[in-house]
């Protein structure tokens, strides 16, 4: 297992992010575990310790692709993003889930989007991959360019299969899998657990499924 898979494992394990038992999913399935990266606020270390994660696989990417600014939407992605957006002085910008009716109007919060920008976009999780491009969607029509995606988590849904069939570069943190693996290998949690999440993978296929395209 690679020290960065054992990192962001331990951290979602540390922080209580990562829960076992029966779960109802965003997509209406039911899931052995479920993911709540809000919970890595209750736990500074560990929240450092995934947005410092986070931030050198950014610059393994601008070493050989200029990024100008780092966007991620409402909530979980926005809560982590900043962080890591300190560590690389990039400017930060987050995409709401609906347009702001008063004050300061529109759909993105944060730094300005000007045309051409070559936008990173962070999220907490991937699963079949819709949300992605629901998350983009204002930046693009801002006139940003995104081509690359950084998630902590690949639930291995076949979300970055999906995105990568439609010409986005897919960056996950670490696999689902390999984080149970790990945390078994850590004596963290029962070899059960473990079990019901792969076997709960092997479930979803992972053809690529361009009827998410927008």
């Amino acid at each position: 297992m690679s020290i960065v898979t054992d990192k962001i494992a331990d951290a979602l394990y540390l922080s209580g992010c990562l829960k076992f038992g029966t779960f109802k999913i965003k997509s209406g399935t039911v899931s052995p575990y479920y993911i709540d990266l809000a919970r890595v606020l209750a736990a500074p270390k560990q929240l450092d310790i995934i947005a410092e994660v986070a931030a050198e696989k950014i610059r393994q990417i601008t070493a050989s692709e200029p990024i100008d600014k780092l966007a991620s939407i409402e909530l979980k992605g926005a809560l982590i993003a900043p962080s890591i957006a300190v560590k690389l002085d990039l400017p930060c910008v987050i995409v709401r889930k609906e347009e702001k009716s008063y004050g300061v109007t529109g759909r993105t919060a944060g730094a300005d989007i000007t045309q051409g920008n070559r936008v990173l976009f962070f999220d907490d999780v991937i699963s079949e991959g819709l949300s992605k491009i629901e998350g983009i969607k204002p930046l693009v029509a801002l006139g940003a360019s995104v081509k690359h995606m950084l998630v902590v988590v690949n639930r291995e849904h076949g979300g970055k299969e999906n995105l990568e069939s439609l010409g986005y570069q897919i960056h996950a943190l670490a696999k689902i899998t390999d984080i149970v693996t790990s945390l078994v290998e850590h004596g963290h949690i029962s070899k059960e657990n473990a079990s019901n999440v792969l076997d709960y993978v092997k479930n979803f296929k992972t053809t690529p499924n361009t009827n998410i395209l927008p």
